[in-house]
């Protein structure tokens, strides 16, 4: 099923009367008590369903109806359409499981080998729904809400084409999906400026364009968005994610929307760029506010070009790693709807290879003498990161599973995802105040309380000592107040990290060596294993990857190869 709602006053161009829009779109105000009583008086589908069939479900059906309602009611309009999915569409157009339950859904093995037969026309449809809704200017937002999967893989290209929402959580109860949902309306508080202040913090309509100086050009975007007609000479050859334009449409965005773009030097080297000469860059955004209003934002970037080939110094010393990292994971991340893992991580190894031969300071095949300097220190562990993350490996998820974190990560900002390339980890004891600790086995300890923040998921470990003083009431009693505070800590300092978050993380309270500690050992470097036999300490995670001090010993040795 499905909900849908506008911005702006009556229908817009293209649009129905408004006497015919009324019967099927009212104002909250006018349909509310309405509204409330048809969403407390659901009850569970009473059509009987045979033994060993799934449930029927239309969802591809639903998803196109109601686009085409609000094509014909509010067309050209900022409106979103959201669908609260509960499995797998088993019927007519869009669907992606049999409805035989003995038939599995795809995996990710059935895709590669081509026995998924119900993929690609179910992908294929959606995506035509996708480009209605684009022309429409209309967003269609996704809360997938079941144990199973319910075809987030198929219906892809209508989020991440339209700027739709995605939230995957295990049933329609849990705070994930129940929290998540209530701040999709969250509004400006009182504080904000008086254009915004009370409206809701959404924006429709939206589209990028973007204009370069003649040096360089646009290669593409990748992140939330569908490519619009251009013939502008800012457009490059190379095209990167989604290019050969310099004009997109964003669809829906939000104050936490990111879109990617790419460029290329077209600078030919015949015609050498003067020395002093300065280039420009120019974001032109256009969107429909919440309150109705169209808004254009115009950002301006200058700056003066490098043009001593005999030092590389200014260059690194302006090198963003942490910007960099994410740039590279979502060129990865593209990368994967049409190329083997395998192949994607070879590539990020041998661009990570290069960018060390031509910044790090070294002698040749000399591994000892290698150094980074700290624009680039960190960008070698965001990348062991980036290959051992759920974007590029698919052990033990589903398709759909892959499809959500992706499309996550290509919409959040700089911050939240290197936060999933590379979690969070804070240390609370009795030795002081709560610090970050190195996201590595040897930080998990017995006496010791820790905080991750993977951005999906926030966990709280407790060390196998402290869990037994726990179990054995300590904090309950005034002589240990101390110990109290200290395993309060975390819940509060989590409960601080949820506070804002879209979607809402799954909170995960976990003891060491019960199994719900896997979310926080799967996360960490394995520099202690099953195998190892070094006595640094540390929990021993049962892996075969690399530890990051091996995977630096590597890229040294190859970098400094002459």
């Amino acid at each position: 099923g499905g909900a849908a709602g506008g911005a702006g006053g009556g229908p817009g161009p293209g649009g129905a009367p408004a006497s015919v829009t009324s019967r099927f779109l009212l104002p909250v105000s006018e349909c509310g008590f309405a509204l409330e009583t048809v969403l407390e008086d659901l009850q569970r589908d009473p059509w009987p369903r045979a033994s060993g069939k799934r449930p029927s479900r239309c969802t591809g059906v639903a998803m196109s109806v109601a686009v085409s309602l609000l094509q014909k009611a509010v067309g050209y309009q900022g409106a979103r359409i959201m669908m609260f999915v509960g499995g797998p569409a088993t019927v007519g157009p869009g669907a992606v499981a049999s409805p035989e339950q003995s038939e599995p859904m795809r995996g990710h093995v059935d895709i590669t080998k081509g026995n998924a037969p119900q993929t690609a026309p179910a992908t294929k449809f959606y995506k035509e729904v996708a480009k209605r809704c684009v022309e429409a200017t209309h967003v269609i937002d996704v809360f997938a809400c079941s144990l199973d999967q319910t075809g987030l893989l198929e219906m892809q290209s209508c989020l991440t084409e339209t700027g739709g929402l995605v939230v995957q959580a295990d049933s329609f109860g849990q705070s994930v999906f129940k929290e998540s949902f209530r701040r999709v309306f969250g509004r400006f508080d009182n504080s904000a400026p008086p254009c915004d202040a009370g409206h809701l913090t959404m924006g429709f309509a939206a589209s990028l364009e973007v204009l370069t100086s003649k040096e360089f050009k646009v290669s593409g975007a990748i992140g939330p968005c569908s490519p619009l007609k251009s013939t502008s000479p800012c457009i490059g050859e190379t095209e990167v994610g989604v290019g050969g334009t310099n004009m997109w449409a964003m669809g829906g965005v939000d104050p936490g929307t990111s879109l990617a773009v790419f460029f290329e030097v077209a600078n030919s080297s015949a015609a050498a760029i003067p020395a002093g000469r300065r280039h420009h860059l120019q974001f032109i955004t256009r969107y429909q506010h919440s309150s109705g209003r169209h808004r254009l934002r115009v950002t301006t970037v200058a700056g003066p070009w490098h043009t001593d080939a005999s030092t590389l110094a200014p260059v690194a010393s302006s090198f963003d790693q942490e910007a960099a990292a994410v740039l590279m994971a979502r060129i990865a991340v593209h990368r994967t709807e049409t190329e083997d893992t395998l192949d994607i991580l070879r590539w990020l190894d041998r661009s990570l290879i290069r960018l060390c031969a031509k910044f790090a300071d070294y002698h040749k095949d000399d591994p000892g003498s290698f150094r980074l300097s700290p624009s680039f220190s960190f960008y070698p562990q965001f990348m062991f990161h980036l290959r051992r993350s759920q974007f590029l490996q698919i052990f033990n998820l589903s398709p759909d599973e892959s499809s959500y974190y992706r499309m996550t990560l290509d919409r959040v900002d700089v911050s939240n995802s290197l936060l999933m390339i590379q979690p969070s980890l804070h240390q609370y004891s009795f030795d002081g105040p709560p610090q970050p600790v190195m996201l590595d086995a040897r930080s998990v300890r017995p006496n010791a309380m820790l905080l991750l923040d993977t951005f999906f998921h926030v966990v709280v470990f407790h060390g196998q000592t402290i869990a037994a003083w726990r179990d054995e009431g300590w904090a309950d009693k005034p002589e240990h107040e101390s110990f109290r505070r200290l395993l309060q800590a975390p819940q509060d300092d989590a409960q601080a990290i949820m506070a804002t978050r879209f979607p809402f993380p799954r909170f995960i309270v976990c003891d060491q060596h019960k199994s719900q500690a896997r979310f926080l050992m799967a996360k960490v470097n394995p520099s202690v294993t099953h195998a190892s036999t070094d006595g640094g300490g540390g929990a021993a995670v049962f892996s075969d990857d690399v530890s990051l001090s091996v995977f630096m010993d590597h890229l040294m040795k190859l970098a400094v190869s002459s």
